[in-house]
């Protein structure tokens, strides 16, 4: 006799994009998992990731069992251990360190923005270190977070699922209809296209948005700040900007007038490979038409000018008053309660000692949201016990030798290391370098919440546990027995006592019991909230001149920089290096390092793709479809090479996340195809965030040997 099958709504969280979902369960197995109708998020479909869940929750890879290393570090040995066993030895390893060199020499570390991101955090600061990091902090969304938060008081986002559509959108380093970004699925984006708005596409790759694009600015890669400086030029000099709104709600638009005064198309053409009338173009058109967002990503937090450019491109909607009205960018409705982070465990000394806080005040001092620590001061920590000494390090979700730049580096770095433990759901490079290893549950195995978009939290969902596989635990589980093993004074509730805590400090008041029954609430959402209360800024308005980075010692206002790494600023490198690396471009059936075991999305893309344009490739002897070398001053890969007209002859994209778990252990590959081995994370760095260089770079290529794999 059958099963009678269990529905329970839930949301998927294999990106951060938070698409709706419904999980069919019958008895201890899940059996099928479709997309919510009802989510104002998705509307019932889902992206080539979330529909493969099945194939990730039952991988026959997956991790099930606690592992302690039997060898030498990255010697590929390993032995089963029990839970108790496992907890135990971490326990008292971290009790140890704690104790012979200070809490600060514990570092943990994660993935980009997932349920548990915020739940390492927590644990760091509950057992009283500083040091936590993820490498979004200094180079995704958060730079954008921060400096929003110092400009508008808030972070905005793009107003897709209101009543109103935007009528123009101007796609900025960000190709959303290929990911799922910052808790804004793709399929928000998709309908609002639908509605054939303009587009303007800022972007050196032609994408398929890019394509449809009414205004394609072919940019070169690192100087998004000087497009952004001459479209403000543009906008100002010649009055497009919404005189009532800027005079009565923002504060130093003369300051900002004088300063963009040279920065004219004309000036710009030059460095940014973008022609002048396109640039006035682009600029008229997202001025003139009502309502209009800024769709922004990533790509323009990956130089060490990122604040300063944030900066510059935020003031276009700000300028066009698009801000807060509908189809345009809004402010959330923080429907979801701030999460407790336990920071208040962290006396000032303490806090003093993060790595990079007192260079780096936007990421890891008062300037942070949520504050961090700087990644290339942590390692070299690890390394040469400087400023002192990082002992341990606790990965949670992170394929660290993929994900942070200069992996040859970070392999030096995680060698020196006395303790460290990985939580993943797969075996990887990174957990291989570890001492114990521990089986991680998938989103479809715990409870948690989720406020999308992120930050703005207008839809709040509960995602709930419909299975559990083997012994894997969730990271939060985790957490919360080595907080008790350990006797911490914080940290020690159970999961659903924090959320409910979180629940109850938002606006859906129910308890998360309550929530899991419904899915999901969508807040009621009110517009110009600015009217009423202002900005939430020390001057109450918009701050263009920002009276809270004069005061933290930084520039108050963008300006230009050219990248360190560039034909412009290293043409002695540019001989030898000559053309203009970027990185990062997303794929569809991947989200970043993961998901590369699942069979049936590797069909769609077995191996990596680096654009080249059909002159460079002839000029080079690269074929199509065939192996390539890209080499930069920090190493060299292969990827296949994909000879399109959609690149600039001067430019050449990688992929990034590579590796390949079909290859033998302990490597798997990761030193091949992976892009961070030609990225830097060294000096210089922005200076009120610390980020580096992940494109922009310089690099050569060449035609592999024939017969390479």
């Amino acid at each position: 006799m059958g099963q009678r099958t269990k529905i329970l709504k839930s949301v998927c969280r294999s990106c951060h994009g938070g698409c709706g979902v419904l999980l069919h369960v019958e008895g201890d197995r899940l059996v099928k998992v479709e997309g919510d109708r009802e989510s104002p998020l998705n509307h019932g479909r889902l992206c080539p990731i979330g529909t493969v869940t099945l194939d990730l929750v039952y991988h026959p890879d997956r991790l099930k069992h606690p592992l302690r290393r039997a060898g030498t570090r990255g010697s590929g040995q390993w032995q089963r251990i029990s839970w108790d066993q496992a907890l135990d030895e971490i326990s008292q390893r971290l009790l140890t360190i704690r104790e012979e060199f200070g809490a600060e020499a514990i570092a943990l570390g994660t993935g980009t923005g997932r349920h548990h991101i915020r739940w390492v955090s927590r644990f760091g600061h509950a057992l009283g270190t500083p040091n936590w990091c993820e490498p979004g902090f200094a180079q995704c969304f958060h730079p954008r977070v921060n400096t929003c938060i110092l400009t508008f008081g808030d972070f905005p986002v793009s107003d897709y699922t209101g009543d109103i559509s935007p009528a123009c959108v101007m796609f900025w380093g960000h190709n959303p209809t290929n990911s799922g970004p910052d808790g804004e699925t793709r399929f928000n984006v998709l309908e609002a296209l639908e509605r054939k708005p303009k587009l303007i596409v800022i972007d050196p790759r032609q994408t398929e948005l890019a394509k449809r694009a009414d205004v394609w600015l072919q940019i070169r890669p690192g100087v998004d700040d000087a497009l952004a400086l001459s479209m403000l030029n543009v906008i100002i000099r010649e009055k497009l900007y919404d005189e009532p709104f800027v005079a009565r709600w923002t504060h130093g638009f003369d300051a900002l007038r004088e300063r963009v005064r040279d920065y004219s198309p004309e000036w710009a053409e030059p460095i940014t490979w973008v022609a002048a009338d396109k640039i006035r173009t682009a600029a008229r058109l997202f001025a003139t038409t009502k309502p209009a967002l800024l769709e922004w990503g990533c790509a323009i937090e990956h130089t060490p000018k990122c604040i300063q450019t944030v900066r510059a491109v935020s003031m276009l909607p700000a300028l066009t008053a698009n801000i807060d009205v509908p189809g345009g960018w809004v402010f959330g409705m923080h429907g979801l309660g701030r999460f407790p982070s336990l920071i208040e465990n962290l006396t000032p000394a303490v806090s003093a000692k993060r790595l990079g806080a007192d260079r780096f005040k936007l990421l890891g001092g008062e300037g942070a949201d949520l504050p961090a620590a700087h990644i290339p001061t942590l390692l070299q920590a690890m390394r040469e016990s400087k400023p002192y000494a990082v002992k341990a390090f606790l990965v949670f979700g992170n394929n660290t030798l993929s994900t942070y730049a200069n992996t040859s580096l970070v392999y030096e770095s995680l060698m020196k290391l006395d303790f460290m433990v990985c939580a993943d759901l797969f075996m990887t490079p990174t957990a291989e370098l570890a001492d114990i290893v521990l089986p991680a549950a998938s989103w479809p195995e715990l409870n948690q919440l989720a406020g999308l978009p992120t930050v703005a939290a207008n839809v709040v969902l509960a995602q709930q546990q419909a299975v559990r596989i083997g012994e894997c635990k969730s990271d939060e589980e985790i957490f919360v027995e080595l907080a008790r093993r350990m006797k911490l004074p914080v940290g020690t509730e159970t999961v659903e006592d924090v959320l409910d805590e979180q629940l109850a400090a938002g606006k859906t008041g129910m308890t998360f019991d309550e929530l899991k029954q419904r899915g999901f609430v969508k807040v009621p959402f009110k517009y110009r909230k600015f009217e009423e209360q202002g900005f939430k800024t020390p001057t109450g308005k918009i701050e263009l001149y920002s009276t809270r980075l004069e005061a933290l010692g930084y520039s108050p206002l963008p300006r230009y920089e050219e990248p360190p790494e560039s034909p412009i600023s290293s043409p002695n490198i540019a001989r030898d290096y000559p053309l203009v690396l970027t990185t990062g471009g997303r794929i569809s059936f991947f989200f970043n390092s993961e998901h590369r075991q699942i069979g049936n999305l590797r069909k769609a893309r077995r191996y990596p793709l680096a654009e080249i344009h059909p002159a460079t490739a002839a000029r080079y002897g690269v074929v199509d479809g065939e192996w390539m070398w890209i080499e930069t001053r920090r190493g060299r890969i292969q990827q296949k090479a994909k000879v399109t007209a959609g690149i600039d002859p001067r430019v050449i994209h990688a992929e990034h996340g590579w590796w390949f778990p079909e290859e033998p252990a302990p490597d798997y590959g990761v030193w091949r195809s992976n892009a961070n081995l030609l990225t830097d994370n060294q000096p210089p760095y922005d200076p009120a965030m610390g980020t580096y260089q992940l494109r922009a770079l310089l690099c050569r290529v060449a035609r592999t040997d024939p017969g390479a794999k």
